[in-house]
């Protein structure tokens, strides 16, 4: 299977994700949402690393061994999860606050971002089309800002569109730093996948401890749901895909990222349909423009 095949499959269980994570933090308390995300993702790779411990000739003849990592690179997967961790506050939060036809969009603007931080950090420079397609991206925020305001939202003063914009770009950065540890650093994916998982779920235990528990417990109230679980094995289906795809010689995150994205389309159609949400016709259309923006930048 190609790189490109890949990402495009990464990109539909990333689009249910979306939702599954939508559905998990309504009426819930969103950090213990986080830990119990990335704990349900611990379990459910757990017989992975059992096998791997235990019976490793059977693993790697199935073909998901555990492969060992000296200290320094468990010092960069821990690094990721603590970016990781940082965007998914973020943005789940905000997700919690505002509809998933306006917040998926936004997060689907991630290309851009990853095209700032080439700019900022690897002295790259945009050609006169990609420059275009940030025009078109920023002319459909504004467009959806004008949606936003019959819908109660102003971009402007609304705390959880910058908290969103916020986790989106520390998630581009995220994507910069993938192409890192697995092209430069040749880290094994699953390998990589299952350390990242530990890592996430003991600093958001941390945080649970911390910044809820047991203040806040009483008054954000903490209840269980399946989509939880279906939150931790879409994203485990959606990152086994993406890592695979980025260690691939020949794989371009640029391209990786924009096929991702296109998981918008995806979580958009089931988040109007199944939440009902309002001016869907204006949003598809804004929407419709930050897909073209992003095609134009890669």
């Amino acid at each position: 299977m190609t790189w490109m095949m890949l990402a495009v499959l990464s990109a539909v269980f990333l689009g249910l994700y979306d939702v599954a994570k939508k559905v998990s933090v309504q009426e819930n308390a969103v950090l213990p949402v986080l830990f119990a995300c990335s704990a349900s993702g611990l379990v459910l790779l757990a017989p992975m690393a059992l096998t791997s411990l235990f019976a490793p000739t059977f693993a790697a003849r199935h073909g998901f061994a555990l492969q060992s990592l000296p200290l320094a690179a468990h010092g960069l997967v821990f690094a990721k999860a603590m970016l990781v961790t940082l965007s998914w506050v973020l943005t789940y939060f905000a997700l919690k606050h505002l509809p998933l036809s306006l917040a998926s969009p936004i997060r689907a603007s991630a290309p851009m971002f990853t095209l700032f931080g080439a700019t900022l950090f690897f002295a790259e420079r945009p050609s006169l089309r990609q420059w275009l397609g940030i025009a078109i991206i920023l002319c459909a925020y504004w467009i959806f800002s004008l949606i936003g305001r019959t819908e109660g939202i102003r971009f402007q003063k609304n705390p959880w569109v910058w908290s969103l914009f916020a986790g989106t770009l520390v998630g581009a950065l995220s994507g910069l730093y993938d192409k890192h540890l697995l092209q430069s650093a040749k880290l094994p994916p699953l390998t990589m996948q299952f350390w990242f998982t530990a890592y996430n779920t003991v600093i958001q235990a941390l945080i649970v401890r911390f910044l809820w528990w047991p203040r806040r417990a009483n008054t954000t109230p903490f209840r269980f749901k399946p989509a939880i679980v279906a939150v931790a094995a879409l994203l485990i289906l959606a990152d086994a895909l993406y890592f695979r795809c980025l260690s691939m010689e020949g794989a371009m995150v640029g391209i990786v990222s924009t096929l991702r994205r296109t998981n918008v389309v995806l979580s958009f159609a089931v988040g109007a349909l199944v939440f009902g949400e309002k001016n869907r016709g204006k949003k598809a259309f804004a929407l419709a423009g930050i897909l073209a923006g992003i095609f134009l930048i890669v």
